[in-house]
């Protein structure tokens, strides 16, 4: 079953208008004629919310419940969210990506990496009738990430489902930690962690293959090592709760703005700023070592501002 907006829009405010159209487009709804809207009858409360908004402005509006009279007809109604022209368009900007690599910088490549992922997201979520399409949308942004894995980060860590296992501190001092040579966003951030709340005297070590770390050095963000992805997690996150940090409020904007600009999800604000920051220091210092301590005093100025929702006292 389906829900049906009909709808007379105000003639003024023209913003009233704008603002509907839009929000029609951003549900995704089906267009049945001029005035008619069609959406699944599970988003009829979204239809209504913009229903309620056009009668305040002195248009007309109604919400009705539409059932298909025959197989047919239900077919004809489902072809009307066919999303496979717009899987299409997705599907070329992927591929311009794929082609372009080679001629672009890491952290442009990985910001467009971003948005067509985000774009892919923002498409899946008005795709109601989801179809081969979709399946092979998901596989090609699989396939576009271990391109950029291989060209700029080799070695970057395969995520496993395995549960996170509480760690004792005080087993963890004036450890060796060993990770890929050329820190990113996640590899720089876990040392922070790591030297601010973890082991105050860590020492680290950036090597081409960690596999030829020494054996009693700690590994970190790389396949095989003792703190690396798990399941949804990036190996910041897997660092806070394997040390019980995760209730420390301050930590958690640092980790969603790590996550995301590591692994891609629920877009951060503070993401953009944090990947220009550590963009410009990466060119700056070529010396691994120079630009984790760059890097760290970056994370502490984060760390230092106020956690979302907390309150602030004037001076």
């Amino acid at each position: 079953m389906f829900a049906v907006l009909i709808v007379t829009l105000p003639t003024r405010p023209a913003a009233v208008r704008l603002r509907v159209w839009r929000a029609l487009k951003a549900l995704g709804c089906a267009v049945l004629r001029d005035g008619a809207y069609l959406l699944p009858l599970a988003h009829a409360p979204a239809l209504e919310a913009l229903a309620d908004q056009v009668l305040q402005h002195g248009g007309s509006a109604s919400v009705l419940q539409l059932t298909p009279r025959n197989a047919v007809q239900q077919g004809e109604l489902l072809a009307r969210f066919d999303r496979a022209e717009n899987y299409q368009a997705w599907q070329q900007s992927a591929r311009e990506l794929h082609v372009q690599l080679a001629g672009l910088s890491e952290t442009d490549a990985w910001r467009r990496m971003r948005a067509i992922a985000d774009a892919l997201q923002t498409l899946a979520q008005i795709d109601y009738y989801p179809g081969v399409a979709a399946l092979q949308a998901q596989d090609e942004l699989v396939q576009l990430r271990q391109a950029l894995d291989q060209r700029f980060s080799r070695g970057e860590p395969h995520p496993v489902d395995s549960a996170i296992v509480r760690r004792d501190p005080a087993r963890f001092q004036r450890k060796r930690w060993v990770t890929r040579s050329r820190p990113w966003v996640d590899r720089l951030a876990s040392a922070w962690l790591i030297r601010r709340f973890i082991d105050t005297q860590a020492r680290f070590m950036w090597l081409p293959d960690p596999a030829e770390a020494p054996r009693a050095a700690v590994g970190y963000d790389f396949d095989g090592a003792l703190f690396t992805h798990l399941g949804q997690r990036v190996t910041f996150e897997v660092l806070m709760a394997a040390f019980a940090l995760e209730r420390d409020l301050q930590l958690m904007p640092i980790a969603a703005a790590v996550h995301y600009l590591d692994a891609g999800g629920i877009v951060v604000a503070q993401a953009a700023g944090l990947e220009a920051v550590l963009a410009g220091l990466r060119e700056i210092h070529a010396d691994d070592d120079k630009l984790q301590l760059a890097a760290d005093t970056v994370f502490d100025a984060l760390y230092a501002l106020p956690a979302p929702g907390a309150a602030t006292t004037s001076p």
